[in-house]
């Protein structure tokens, strides 16, 4: 049996339309008003929902911890402007906002979920969400992968940065208190650089399929573009978290790698398209292709004018297009050589079992 999750009302799954999910995440740049509207944005441009990251800055991040590294800013954050610590808090999503964002996403006929990085916040928020994210940094911290799958909501699981057996550990976790998981694929590289496409590796997605038949697969993704998401719904994930602005020039954390409307459309309209095109695993005619069985297919004809009574040869048969219903196809050429025809036929004729004596 196929799995499937359910978020609010939507089920997810092989047989389903893919889920897709815009990380908000830091976007909002602190106005509560810019959120609100990023999420109209988001369901306009074909979201099935709204993700925004809850923390304070010092339930997630160590000021010491970071200014005592050797290079305290690495990977992505290089470029911030301000400290580690600064720049979470300003990225932070207040928790009192959660009341109004849920009640924004239901307004604009998407769901709401959130990101939980502190221990408490998930019976702070669990009456708002439909669904919890792990973000990718938290695979290894069980205790909240614990709580949230023992929240009775589906826990969406992302696995950047980690190895098989990291993955394998948090899912037996999640698994202990739930069965509504989603396992996404995910690199969490954030610099936005075409070279990251070398490391997205999305045939691991096969290996989840293989090593967890029983979870929905999925993708969350920072690579330009969407080609990824082709890709991983190919291959069999059906939700997809990317994140999501209105203009990637704007300055803040998350902007540069996000997708704006005009681009989440395009991956939403594409993804559809391929769902299509995917369609069914069963090789048979085509609704749509029948009449070019006729119109291509090539039949057994007379080359000549024929005699009744003659016996048929090789010479006699030329093999062309078209090739309506009742006619022979080539391959039945052997089985007529040597039978004797009942009636005359003409050249062009195209050969049927009954033409023959019995």
């Amino acid at each position: 049996m196929k799995p499937i999750v359910k978020i609010c009302n939507q089920l997810i799954g092989l047989d389903y339309p893919t889920y897709f999910i815009a990380d908000i995440a830091a976007n909002h740049d602190g106005s509560i008003e810019r959120a609100k509207d990023l999420i109209y944005l988001c369901a306009e441009s074909g979201a099935d929902a709204a993700k925004f990251q809850n923390f304070q800055a010092n339930t997630i991040v160590s000021d010491y911890g970071f200014k005592s590294l050797k290079n305290n800013k690495l990977s992505h954050q290089a470029k911030w402007s301000k400290s580690v610590f600064d720049t979470y808090q300003e990225a932070s999503t207040p928790l009192n906002w959660a009341s109004i964002l849920r009640d924004t996403c239901e307004d604009a006929g998407i769901h709401y979920m959130t990101s939980p990085y502190d221990l408490d916040y998930i019976g702070e928020l669990s009456k708002y969400v439909c669904a919890w994210k792990l973000g990718s940094g938290d695979i290894t911290w069980h205790e909240s992968i614990d709580r949230m799958a023992g929240d009775a909501k589906p826990l969406i699981i992302a696995t950047g940065a980690s190895n098989m057996k990291e993955v394998s550990m948090a899912v037996e976790v999640a698994k202990n208190k739930s069965d509504q998981i989603i396992l996404m694929q995910c690199n969490t590289n954030y610099t936005a650089s075409v070279e990251n496409f070398h490391h997205i590796a999305l045939n691991v997605l096969k290996t989840y399929k293989s090593e967890f038949p029983n979870l929905v697969l999925g993708l969350s993704d920072h690579t330009p573009g969407h080609s990824t998401v082709l890709g991983a719904v190919t291959i069999g994930a059906r939700a997809i978290e990317k994140h999501f602005t209105d203009d990637c020039l704007r300055n803040g954390p998350d902007h540069k790698f996000s997708m704006n409307p005009n681009s989440w459309r395009d991956m939403v309209d594409a993804t559809r398209e391929l769902e299509s095109a995917l369609g069914t695993s069963k090789k048979r005619v085509m609704d749509n292709e029948k009449e070019t069985v006729v119109l291509q297919r090539r039949s057994l004809r007379a080359k000549c004018d024929l005699n009744l009574g003659s016996t048929l040869k090789h010479t006699h048969i030329e093999v062309l297009r078209p090739c309506p219903i009742n006619c022979l196809p080539p391959y039945k050429l052997k089985n007529i050589i040597g039978l004797t025809l009942k009636r005359n036929i003409k050249a062009g004729h195209c050969i049927t079992m009954e033409d023959f004596e019995n």
